[in-house]
């Protein structure tokens, strides 16, 4: 096994373009698809889909828990469009791998966070001070260990998260990300795949609160998080630790209330 487990880790670390990467291919709220922009296939503004995806520069992942770019993806651009969600809307996020393939990377988190654009609508919003409270996190599966959310995406399926039915009105970006560990093993080995989703959630049927822990990116990670640095990633983890903060009280719909 531990043979096994080195060469397998070995093969990841030396070939990693064999695996390919990849970005957000759409987001699909309530029924209602919104198309993304292949970064390897757009060359020019004119050549862009309407999207309330923001469109990065790149396929390959973002290292290092500190760089920029953690925060919407390297060189994100405002998009054009503003979904609409409500509280309680169900996000369905498909990604691909560069070559319209399924998404390659099957080890890893797959975690959502929110962040107030203010008084502003999304689509001109710069998300540097953004405050992300977190919403999702799915990591391994219960029954199997060695299974991960992102090998649901490896399938060709989409991953579904609920916008909590506390969230308080107005606009909002979805930061919605993979954490692929198969070079983990190393510390920095993480590679990040940050989107961002432009987005305006009306009001809820319900209470809304406001989120009690929220933080920024860079700043949310480090390189060293035992979620982020795992040299046993490719034997059975047990009680993986997410890194971030917890899963906002929002969420459960506990806290203060908004006026």
């Amino acid at each position: 096994m531990k043979y096994t487990t080195t060469f397998v880790a070995l093969a990841v670390a030396l070939f990693p373009s064999v695996l390919g990467h990849g970005f957000l291919a759409s987001v699909e709220i309530d029924g209602k698809v919104y198309q993304g922009n292949n970064p390897d296939f757009v060359q020019s503004p004119s050549q862009q889909i309407d999207s309330p995806i923001r469109l990065v520069d790149m396929i390959n992942p973002v290292k290092g828990a500190t760089n920029p770019a953690v925060n919407c993806g390297s060189n994100a651009a405002k998009a054009k469009l503003v979904a609409e969600a409500n509280p309680g809307s169900n996000i369905a996020f498909n990604w691909s791998g560069g070559s319209s393939q399924h998404w390659p990377h099957r080890v890893g988190p797959l975690i959502t966070y929110l962040a107030s654009c203010g008084d502003t609508t999304c689509d001109q919003y710069d998300p540097k001070d953004a405050q992300w409270f977190k919403i999702d996190q799915q990591g391994q599966k219960p029954d199997n260990l060695g299974d991960w959310a992102s090998n649901d995406l490896n399938l060709g399926k989409s991953v579904n998260v609920k916008i909590p039915e506390a969230t308080p009105p107005g606009n909002y970006l979805i930061r919605h990300e993979i954490v692929a560990l198969h070079v983990a093993t190393a510390q920095g080995g993480a590679e990040f795949y940050p989107s961002c989703t432009q987005v305006e959630i009306g009001q809820g049927n319900g209470q809304s609160v406001q989120p009690s822990e929220t933080v920024s990116f860079p700043g949310a990670y480090s390189d060293s998080d035992p979620g982020i640095f795992v040299p046993t990633i490719f034997d059975p983890v047990k009680d993986y630790q997410f890194p971030g903060p917890p899963i906002s009280n929002v969420v459960g719909g506990t806290g203060s209330s908004v006026p």
